[in-house]
């Protein structure tokens, strides 16, 4: 009894100091990608209305990579409990392809209209992803029940499918909208729209809480569906209820900076490492860590050419690319 509550202790002093260094890195980069970009801003000199503008617009920007970057990770973290695959991202489902479809059709439709204060193009991409998730559930469900293989497979298949549809709909488009496509399908981070930003706020921090709440249910399927089911899991509800959450998070966070990839591959895998696979401490600290990666890309994208802006669907390609043929090497040898 007593070496269970020292094990206990351990793990709380183990995660609050992981908390602390997170919570700090996280304050640190964030203060250093206010002040970098094209524009210089000294730290110390009077602010005019110009400077104040831009170090809002960052401020903004900051706040976006954080809630995408850390809402990325969760989802990644939550599929890659379900499915027992460290290979799995949030873009396995096809959920991303779907926010692309619906994305890409609303730039080039022209849709301009507002909804609850949000533009059309969110809201659209958001609608996608929805429509892709239930399509894929309900089409991966035999007998009442969904086998994971079963969804994984029509997740991947949706996903080849609906990137196919937007490769069309990209062939047949007017030269004005081809770059606002393209620019969006690289990932971008710049938001000038509370509204939206509040979306997504709102989308990724509920989700996380739901993936926090149902975290002992992601240790209980870490040891297999059978298992879960065993010690009173109610498999078939909870994996409905937890791939809405990560399709919910994904689709906010697509809608918001476009196609943004590996970074719910290398984030969850990274933590799991660092905190083990206690989805209590999993969770936070690859939220956390999850801004983090995406914030320092970001403000990798900003300043390496400037004035130039590389997306940063690309930075974070530099990095996930390499790590993804890495894990599947180290896969294929065990």
């Amino acid at each position: 009894m007593k070496d269970i509550r020292n094990i206990l202790e351990d793990r709380k002093k183990r995660s609050a100091k992981t908390a602390v260094i997170l919570v700090s890195l996280l304050l640190a980069t964030a203060f250093i990608s206010l002040y970098s970009g094209a524009a210089k801003i000294g730290l110390f000199e009077p602010l005019n209305a110009m400077s104040g503008q831009i170090l809002y617009m960052r401020l903004f920007r900051i706040m976006l990579a954080v809630l995408v970057g850390g809402g990325l990770s969760v989802a990644g973290v939550i599929l890659q409990g379900l499915l027992r695959n460290p290979l799995c991202e949030p873009y396995v489902l096809g959920i991303s392809s779907g926010a692309s479809v619906g994305a890409v059709l609303s730039i080039v439709l022209g849709a301009g209209w507002m909804f609850a204060g949000l533009g059309a193009l969110p809201l659209w991409a958001f609608a996608g992803a929805a429509a892709t998730f239930f399509a894929v559930y309900r089409t991966a469900e035999v007998s009442g029940r969904v086998p994971m293989q079963n969804l994984l497979l029509t997740g991947v298949i949706a996903g080849a499918l609906l990137s196919s549809i937007v490769i069309f709909i990209v062939s047949f488009s007017q030269q004005d909208a081809l770059h606002s496509i393209i620019w969006w399908l690289l990932g971008n981070l710049q938001i000038f729209d509370g509204g939206l930003l509040v979306f997504v706020a709102v989308m990724v921090v509920a989700g996380t809480a739901a993936a926090y709440i149902f975290s002992n249910e992601l240790n209980a399927f870490a040891l297999g569906e059978e298992e879960a089911a065993h010690i009173g899991v109610d498999t078939e509800r909870m994996k409905m209820v937890l791939f809405l959450t990560a399709s919910m998070i994904t689709g906010a966070a697509v809608s918001a900076a476009g196609m943004i990839g590996f970074v719910g591959l290398i984030v969850p895998h990274f933590m799991r490492m660092v905190v083990g696979p206690d989805h209590k401490i999993l969770i936070p600290s690859s939220f956390l860590a999850g801004g983090i990666f995406l914030l320092v890309c970001d403000t990798a994208a900003r300043t390496l050419m400037p004035p130039a802006e590389i997306p940063v669907g690309v930075i974070t390609a530099v990095f996930g690319a390499p790590f993804f043929i890495h894990m599947l090497r180290k896969k294929s040898r065990l």
